[in-house]
């Protein structure tokens, strides 16, 4: 059995060569995944910055996919199923982590509490997390999720919110698409100096209605990233390169889903990774803000920045 995998993924590979030693394993930096890469490999790992579809996968082995991410949407899962390929995801394995992002970028924008309303779209692992978070802070919480049946309309979440955070994947199709959710028109329904959040997926905001609108933002995943717009990088108020899930233990609890599914779906001895490392991230407050100034300083360097990005414990 063979497994390729992408080398930022912490863990996976000493997981591996200790417990299973029947499975040969290719380590590779994401640009080098490509087709030739995969086509004799049982096990794909990836995370966001791979493309699984047809062009990776047509004449491959591959007979599981797994993302050590939230989000999927970098995976073509009807190409997938159609061709009887297994694909999972990590849903909710960093859900703390955004849900500590979210918190400090309302103590960074805010300079008193009380008072406020915040609206909070999708309420999964991440938003359940931050609605819990903002009533201990002393907020008016409002929710939206229509798949779920729950909460607000979007029109209520606009008029009446002084922060509005997304937790949305991003979808462009079926009954409740979230491409541009927050566009021209939700702004121009919002209250003038609302603050606007994204740390789910770049594209459910539309950046350009949101440059245009003057509202204050705070954004953590950008169209068409890591090609950032520069224009929309320097008017937000605060700005990360897609770390708002990257701590310790998001990072863990993902390896660890994609390590349960492989013994699953192959019959491998289960295994359980030791205890957390000491890191040297930076969780002190103000942390976001020196995040956000390394990033505006260096634009060209997001990338890097985010792969050298220590995590948070």
């Amino acid at each position: 059995m063979t497994i390729v995998l992408d080398s930022n993924i912490p863990y996976l590979v000493e997981a591996v060569q200790n417990a299973w030693q029947s499975v040969d394993i290719f380590p590779m930096k994401p640009e080098e995944i490509d087709d030739s890469a995969v086509r004799e490999a049982d096990v794909l790992v990836v995370r966001t910055r791979t493309k699984v579809d047809e062009s990776l996968l047509r004449g491959s082995k591959v007979r599981l996919v797994c993302t050590a991410t939230i989000g999927f949407d970098h995976i073509d899962t009807a190409y997938c199923e159609a061709n009887g390929i297994q694909w999972m995801s990590c849903p909710g394995c960093n859900a703390q982590a955004v849900c500590d992002y979210i918190e400090e970028a309302i103590n960074e924008y805010l300079t008193a509490e009380g008072g406020l309303c915040i609206g909070i779209v999708g309420v999964g692992h991440v938003g359940s997390l931050v609605a819990k978070m903002a009533e201990r802070k002393g907020f008016r919480v409002l929710l939206n999720d229509p798949p779920k049946g729950i909460g607000n309309s979007l029109d209520e979440i606009a008029k009446n919110s002084d922060i509005v955070t997304f937790h949305v994947p991003f979808t462009r199709h079926g009954d409740f698409p979230t491409y541009h959710l927050c566009d021209e028109a939700f702004l121009n329904n919002c209250k003038p100096d609302a603050l606007i959040i994204n740390a789910a997926r770049g594209g459910v905001v539309d950046e350009q209605a949101l440059l245009r609108s003057g509202h204050p933002y705070i954004l953590d995943t950008w169209e068409n990233e890591p090609d950032m717009d520069t224009a929309v990088l320097a008017h937000a108020r605060l700005a990360s390169m897609h770390i708002a899930g990257y701590s310790e233990q998001g990072k863990r609890n993902a390896t660890q889903m994609c390590l349960d599914c492989i013994a699953d779906t192959f019959r491998l001895p289960k295994m359980v990774l030791p205890a957390s490392r000491a890191t040297q991230g930076d969780s002190a407050p103000g942390w976001l803000a020196r995040v956000s100034k390394a990033l505006k300083a260096r634009p060209d360097q997001f990338e890097i920045l985010r792969k050298n990005y220590p995590l948070r414990t």
